[in-house]
Parts: structure tokens; C-alpha cells; sequence
């Protein structure tokens, strides 16, 4: 056995107990009795504790010291190991073990506080996820900015500087956008009425098959908060109903089918290994968003859509033209995930702006309401009407996800710069996604993206699968588009 082989045999084992936390994280949100919250958070500490442990446990420095890698799988191996480890030895494991013990709790204080409309309850908690986290960053900053620092888990290479020149170049063509399609004469239809559960659900099956979910290395359940976990032979996906509003189910469902045939498409060879997952949450996001929208929000796949609610639920009162305007139809609200592709980013902004100040302390959280509140009526007109619709919506801020979202419109441009790449190549997807079949699209989306893993760094992926760096520009260029379209502009 060469160096290169015990760590890669010992990276093994750690990345098999990381799939275990991320299952117990599953149960938790889909599964666990509400009374073992506590009891939870003991046990992720404790696993989180072991994990902390082998990251960074001195063999791994002494292989990494001695290892040859052999080729380019190797290499990228080696680096992103080397990343953990030198990332991990920064942050005392005591540290560690409380943040995954007080996110776990935090967590559960949120739903309640989030059901009870009580900021109140919900701040003491947070300021201690806040102090945690910000102790983490500046350990593992070294000097440095902290923010950049904790965003480096989630988009290794990118900046908050380098992100807040992206939503610089975003703002003003989105404002834009928004504004002359909600001042339009011609405005689509919304869908009314009550669609049934079962019905629903039955409709998100069909609706993750075609869009290539592997149900025999996956599940589908139902949370609060849509999300997908796990990677290798076992990723599991969850959505949510709502009587009202049978789009919600839907299209959360396609958009967590696109994270999970991200993990479910890595390449067999790399299973339990660094280069086996998504390799940031930017090209993470970029999936699930081409999925949900340029794929699923198509006028080719509603047109299919269409044809299959009308099966389930009988007369909609609008026809395939109008449908498509009703899936893609601006409004306003309050919710990110239910947010319309136009307003999407600036629900992101807002997000990135504050949790900037709560990590560099300029925003106390028991004033986290107050500042929400304000912004969101500064940049959408309209009042925030109670906490579930402000900040305590999202549950990131609760499992300590600070500098996560930013990623999502990260993935937005990603997946712009994706799709103008695989219409280049797949001149007739149209006619596939209006029978109902996305593979084409899935499938270039396997072949070029998702079955490389980790193996380069995130621009570098999304670069390779379309031969071009990282932009904007067709995202914005898509956006006017479709949406000038939909409403004669």
C-alpha cells in the first residue's frame, strides 16, 4: 500500500460516517418525534466530534506529505483533501462539536418560532449559531475576511467582493425586467382552485421519474423546507403540498430532483470519496435551477404539464398558452423558494446583504427582524406581513449556514451559462420536453457536468461544460426573452 492508498482507504471510512450525519440531518427534518430535538443535538456532536477527529488526525498530514498522485483523479483527490484537512485544523474540535450540537437544537427552536410567529423566541438561539459561526470564520480566516472565510465551505474561490460585483451587474436589468413586466397590459392568468394532495404527490412522482431520479438509490418524503440529502447510492429528496397551490409541490420537486441527479450522476468510480459530490453549492444550485426553470418552466414541458394536471384535476379554466403564463407569471410575495425567476435574485440579495452584517456584527440578531423588514419594503414596495414571510422563512440561518445563500444566484448564472450551451447543442429539445421527456437535456447535463464530481474547481466545471467562463450576460439575456415574450413587451 502506497501513501496515496491509506488515505484514500481512510478517507473512505470518514466520508461513509459523514453520509450518517447527513441521515440523521434527514431524519430530523422528515422523521424524528419533535421531544428528541435535545437528544439529537448530542448525538450530532458527538458524530461531528469523530468527524472533527479524523479530519484532522496527523496521518492525514504525514500521507498528504508523501502521497504521488498518479493522475488527474488523483490530483484532485489529494486537493480537496488537503483543503479539509488544512481547513479542519484550524477549527478546535471542542468548537466544532458545539456548532453541530446548538445548530441541531437551533434548528427545532426555528420551526417552533416560525409556527408561532415569534422572532422573540427564536433570537436568543441565533445569537449563539451568530457567535459560534463568527468564531469559526475568524479561526479558520487566519487574519483574513471571516465572511469569505465560512463562504469558502460552500463556493471554494469565491468572494463576497467578487459576489457583490456579480449582483451589481444582476440589479439593475432584473429591476428593470420586473418593473415593465408588472406595469404590462397584458397580464396571464393565475391558477385558482383546490388540487388534493394525493394527487399532487402522484403528479411529483411522474414528475422526478422523467426528470431521471433514481427512486432505487432514493426517496421522496415531505418536510417544511424542500431539501435534498445524501450522495452515492443513497439521495433522498423531500417537497411539500399546498391545497392552493399545486405548483409548489411540483416545481420544489423538480428542483430537488435536480440537486439529487446531481449526487445520483457522479461517476460509480468515485463513490465515498472527495471527488464523489457536487463540487460546490453554486453548481449544485445551477442544477436544481436549470431543472426547475429553463426545463421545467419551458413552454415545451408545460405544454406537457398541462395536458397531465388536466388528467388529475379536471378543467383548469385556461388553455396550454395561458398555463405557460401562469407557471411563469410574476407577483408579488414574500417567499424565496415560491419566487418567480425575475424576483428570485433579489430575495438572494437581500439575504447576502444581512447576513454580512450579522457575521461582521454590525447586525445584532435581536434587530434581525426590524432590518429585514425594512429592506424587504425598500426593495419590493410592499410590507412585510408577519415573521413566517420574513426572516424566519428560511431555515439556513438556524443551521448555521452563513455564506450559503449567496450560491443560489450563483447557480442561477450558472445555469444561464449552461443553457445557452445545451440549446447550442440540442436544436430539438423542444419537441422532447413537450412529449413530457427532459433526458435529452438531462443527460448532456450528466455527460458534461454532473458525472465529473469534484474533480475541478467550480468555474472550471462549468467552464468545461460549455467552453466558455462564467457570465451573467445569458442569464439576463434569457430572462428578457422569455419574459418579454410572455408579456408582449
Amino acid at each position: 500500500m502506497t501513501a496515496y492508498d491509506d488515505l484514500m482507504s481512510f478517507q473512505r471510512e470518514t466520508e461513509a460516517l459523514g453520509q450518517i450525519a447527513g441521515r440523521l440531518m434527514w431524519d430530523q427534518e422528515t422523521m424524528m418525534p419533535p421531544g428528541a430535538a435535545e437528544q439529537r443535538g448530542e448525538e450530532m456532536a458527538a458524530i461531528e466530534h469523530v468527524l472533527h477527529a479524523r479530519r484532522t488526525d496527523p496521518r492525514v498530514g504525514d500521507w498528504l506529505a508523501t502521497a504521488e498522485p498518479a493522475d488527474a483523479l488523483a490530483e484532485a483527490q489529494l486537493r480537496l483533501i488537503r483543503r479539509r484537512y488544512e481547513r479542519s485544523a484550524r477549527v478546535p474540535a471542542r468548537l466544532a462539536a458545539e456548532i453541530a450540537r446548538v445548530t441541531s437544537v437551533a434548528q427545532g427552536k426555528w420551526a417552533a418560532a416560525r409556527a408561532a410567529e415569534d422572532v422573540a423566541a427564536f433570537a436568543p438561539v441565533l445569537a449563539q449559531v451568530v457567535a459560534l459561526r463568527r468564531e469559526e470564520g475568524a479561526a479558520l480566516a487566519d487574519g483574513g475576511d471571516v465572511y469569505d472565510a465560512l463562504l469558502e465551505d460552500y463556493e471554494p474561490g469565491a468572494t463576497a467582493q467578487s459576489l457583490a460585483a456579480m449582483f451589481d451587474g444582476l440589479r439593475p436589468r432584473l429591476v428593470a425586467l420586473r418593473d415593465r413586466c408588472l406595469g404590462a397590459e397584458a397580464q396571464p392568468p393565475t391558477l385558482t382552485g383546490e388540487f388534493g394532495e394525493a394527487a399532487q404527490l402522484d403528479i411529483a412522482r411522474e414528475l422526478a421519474a422523467a426528470f431521471g431520479y433514481d427512486f432505487h438509490h432514493g426517496r421522496i418524503d415531505k418536510a417544511v423546507h424542500p431539501f435534498s440529502s445524501g450522495s452515492g447510492t443513497d439521495v433522498r429528496i423531500t417537497t411539500r403540498t399546498s391545497a392552493a397551490d399545486p405548483f409548489n409541490c411540483f416545481y420544489s420537486t423538480i428542483h430537488e430532483v435536480g440537486h439529487a441527479a446531481y449526487e445520483q450522476g457522479v461517476d460509480d468510480a468515485y463513490l465515498l470519496t472527495p471527488v464523489g459530490q457536487g463540487v460546490s453549492m453554486g453548481v449544485h444550485e445551477s442544477q436544481s435551477r436549470i431543472y426547475e426553470n429553463q426545463l421545467g418552466r419551458s413552454r415545451g414541458f408545460t405544454h406537457w404539464l398541462h395536458g397531465r394536471m388536466v388528467q388529475f384535476f379536471g378543467d383548469l379554466g385556461m388553455d396550454e398558452p395561458a398555463f405557460y403564463g401562469a407557471v411563469n407569471r410574476l407577483h408579488r410575495g414574500y417567499i424565496r423558494t415560491e419566487a418567480d425567476e425575475v424576483q428570485y435574485n433579489l430575495h438572494v440579495m437581500l439575504r447576502f446583504d444581512l447576513e454580512r452584517e450579522l457575521i461582521a456584527g454590525r447586525l445584532a440578531p435581536e434587530d434581525l427582524e426590524e432590518a429585514w423588514n425594512a429592506r424587504f419594503a425598500a426593495d419590493f414596495g410592499y410590507p412585510v406581513d408577519k415573521p413566517s414571510n420574513g426572516c424566519l422563512q428560511d431555515v439556513h440561518w438556524s443551521v448555521g449556514l452563513f455564506g450559503y445563500f449567496p450560491t443560489y444566484s450563483l447557480g442561477n448564472v450558472y445555469a444561464g451559462c449552461l443553457h445557452a450551451a445545451m440549446r447550442r447543442d440540442l436544436p430539438d429539445l423542444d419537441a422532447a420536453l413537450e412529449r413530457g421527456d427532459p433526458s435529452p437535456a438531462t443527460h448532456w447535463l450528466r455527460d458534461n457536468l454532473q458525472c465529473h464530481g469534484g474533480l475541478r474547481s467550480p468555474r472550471d466545471t462549468i467552464a468545461h461544460a460549455t467552453g466558455a467562463a462564467p457570465s451573467e450576460a445569458p442569464l439576463l439575456d434569457y430572462l428578457d426573452d422569455k419574459f418579454a415574450a410572455i408579456y408582449r413587451l
